[in-house]
């Protein structure tokens, strides 16, 4: 029992610490975030975090949600976080890091509640990522206009954009790049994760099997 339950905390430490190489790799080499224009990019960061999440509950979804939050200070940072980060470090670091913390936990539990309903786990592994998308951006975009709306910066953008108020802002700053993150993490993590989650819960089954 003891060596099955340190074989289980091993294969825990090895998965998160995987997860967080593959949000490294996807930063340094560029496939992480798609570049827009100098303020905004479609992220692909939020994958890891969803496929991490729904593997290895949602303590795992926070460490990656902290893990992609902290990728957006390792240079080249975009031009809206260090402009941010030049105004205000501490919320910037919240915004970055605790929302994404945020929605790797919640995303973990949204999983194991669809899970209890969704007995086949037919819909559940794609609705908790698409839940990834959303929430990286409700929590992200939220914060923002929480603590930076009267920022000059973000003016600077209401105006150019001609939003009305917040709401009109977070709409047409979003945009296009928000509806590709959707689709991308709905269909990639919702993927990866059921396959992923199926060939390890076979091979668990296997190792069980040949130990009796």
């Amino acid at each position: 029992m003891a060596n099955r339950i340190q074989s289980q905390k091993l294969r825990y430490l090895c998965l998160v610490s995987l997860f967080i190489s593959i949000e490294l790799l996807m930063k340094f080499s560029g496939l992480g975030n798609i570049p827009i224009n100098p303020f905004l990019n479609v992220t692909l960061m939020n994958i890891p975090v969803a496929i991490g999440a729904i593997l290895l509950g949602p303590a795992a979804g926070a460490i990656l949600g902290a893990a992609f939050g902290l990728t957006s200070f390792i240079q080249p940072m975009s031009g809206l976080i260090s402009s941010l980060f030049a105004i205000d470090p501490v919320n910037t670091v919240i915004m970055c890091v605790g929302m994404r913390m945020l929605m790797g936990l919640c995303v973990g539990w949204i999983f194991r509640l669809l899970a209890k309903v969704d007995k086949a786990k037919i819909f559940s592994y794609f609705a908790a990522s698409f839940c990834a998308a959303l929430l990286n951006t409700v929590f992200f975009m939220g914060y923002l206009v929480l603590a930076f709306y009267g920022a000059d910066i973000i003016q600077e953008q209401v105006a150019a954009k001609g939003a009305f108020n917040w709401f009109h802002f977070v709409i047409l700053f979003v945009g296009i790049n928000g509806i590709l993150e959707l689709v991308s993490t709905t269909i990639i993590g919702g993927g990866v994760s059921k396959g992923v989650d199926y060939a390890l819960n076979r091979k668990s089954a296997s190792e069980r099997k040949n130990n009796q």
